[in-house]
């Protein structure tokens, strides 16, 4: 490489090669989708709809605008199916890697602290860093595409050929929490499929976790005593979620008969918790999304912008950006004058960041809410679900994507790709520029509330 490309490499920041990378793999999964051989015969795909197709696989959000069974080739599916791996997979790594980069801008003493809290993550491998990624990975993937295509082939008589590619694309899909399908209705067809269902749900769950989870789990699974402040966090506030999600669903959509309304008790439960599991940013439904009450569409609004875990294949702001959040509320209720977390006290620039990004996502949303609405007519609570769903990545519909004029689904894809990217990098930014002032001003109170 010449020294003035390796002097502009230099000179680019780890959170600007992020945002150089997902655009350049936009930009060749367009230009491949555009090809002739990657759309179906008496198909066509203009420019607007492969962008549209690209950026969503790219940053696993299953918003689909065409039926990816019926309007792509193989080949086509395969690009997007390599497109998911490679958003979800580069999402992880670079997460992570970043990560990593933080802990090496901190002193030596800061560095033995962080590492010593994170107990999973080293400060130097990162070449067996990224082989962990892959191997944990392709392992859940192959895992649940082996169960998926023998349920395909035994139970809805598929020939092994197209059982063992629909159980690979759904199983990439799942863990990548990119939620494409090759129905053109989703999963609705396996609603009261446990083992399709719950197989999703599983991959789904374990990709939401992020790596550092997953990793220190299989080290240190059967002693908790050792698990990292972060490991407890996400797994605490993961499983109230989905708790409260299969509730809330099962609640509210009991006797719509659009929904839940035809199925038995048990029928119900699963049907629930596997929408409620899709509001982590998976993207598939097993219900009709435009049939639910309003009510549930809220609900599930919150459950989408808190999304997953940092470091996995998740959207939204985090389940530990909420948690620390919901803490800091607790924290001041009881008067106290540190945020304690399960044993452990919480740095002040934590504060910070989380109420940044949640301050940030949230004025984002309602800016691009409020320009839809204006740019279609459409209704409030169907555009917001919308666009929650695009931010978070998630890819649930209430079915008027398709519908929107061509400025706003260009104003999806922005959303979609800084939703995807923008939490990480600014994160890290915010981790990374942190800095020390040589003096501090008088204090003064503002009257609250």
């Amino acid at each position: 490489m010449p020294a003035g490309q390796r002097v502009l490499l230099r000179r680019i920041q780890p959170v600007q090669l992020i945002f150089l990378g997902f655009l350049l793999a936009t930009a060749a999964g367009t230009g491949l989708l555009l090809l002739p051989a990657a759309t179906a015969p008496g198909q066509e795909t203009d420019l607007i709809h492969a962008l549209f197709t690209a950026t969503l696989a790219l940053c696993v959000t299953g918003l689909t605008v065409v039926d990816t069974g019926t309007h792509f080739s193989t080949f086509g599916q395969i690009v997007i199916l390599v497109l998911i791996q490679l958003g979800g997979f580069g999402v992880m790594t670079f997460a992570t890697v970043v990560g990593l980069m933080v802990l090496g801008r901190l002193s030596l003493r800061s560095k033995l602290l962080a590492a010593a809290e994170a107990k999973s993550l080293g400060l130097a491998d990162l070449r067996s860093l990224i082989l962990g990624i892959i191997k944990i990975s392709l392992i859940i993937e192959i895992t649940l595409a082996v169960i998926l295509s023998l349920r395909f082939h035994l139970s809805y008589e598929m020939s092994p050929g197209e059982a063992i590619w629909h159980g690979v694309f759904h199983s990439v899909s799942a863990f990548n929490n990119a939620g494409f399908a090759l129905y053109s209705d989703s999963m609705m067809g396996f609603v009261t499929d446990p083992v399709v269902g719950l197989g999703l749900c599983a991959a789904i769950i374990l990709g939401g976790l992020g790596f550092p989870v997953i990793m220190q789990l299989r080290r240190r699974f059967r002693t908790p005593r050792l698990w990292s402040m972060h490991t407890r966090i996400v797994l605490w506030a993961t499983s109230v979620l989905l708790v409260l999600g299969t509730g809330m669903v099962l609640a509210l959509e009991w006797s719509n008969p659009a929904t839940l309304g035809p199925l038995s008790a048990p029928e119900k439960l699963l049907a629930s918790f596997f929408q409620s599991v899709q509001t982590r940013t998976a993207g598939f439904n097993s219900l009709d999304i435009s049939a639910m009450e309003p009510t549930t569409w809220l609900g599930m609004d919150l459950l989408m912008f808190i999304g997953g875990a940092p470091a996995g294949t998740a959207g939204g702001i985090k389940v530990t950006t909420f948690a620390v959040l919901l803490f800091i509320v607790y924290t001041e209720l009881r008067g106290d004058t540190a945020v304690n977390i399960f044993g452990k006290r919480l740095s002040r620039a934590v504060h910070r960041q989380a109420i940044a990004v949640v301050m940030l996502a949230g004025g984002l949303i309602s800016v691009v809410t409020g320009a839809l609405m204006h740019l279609s007519g459409l209704p409030l609570d169907q555009v917001l679900f919308e666009t929650v769903s695009a931010f978070s990545t998630v890819g649930l519909s209430t079915g008027i994507t398709a519908e929107l004029p061509l400025a706003g689904q260009l104003l999806l894809v922005l959303l979609m790709f800084i939703g995807r990217v923008g939490p990480i990098t600014f994160a890290s930014a915010l981790a990374l520029r942190e800095r020390r002032t040589m003096y501090e001003l008088p204090k003064e109170r503002p009257i609250i509330g």
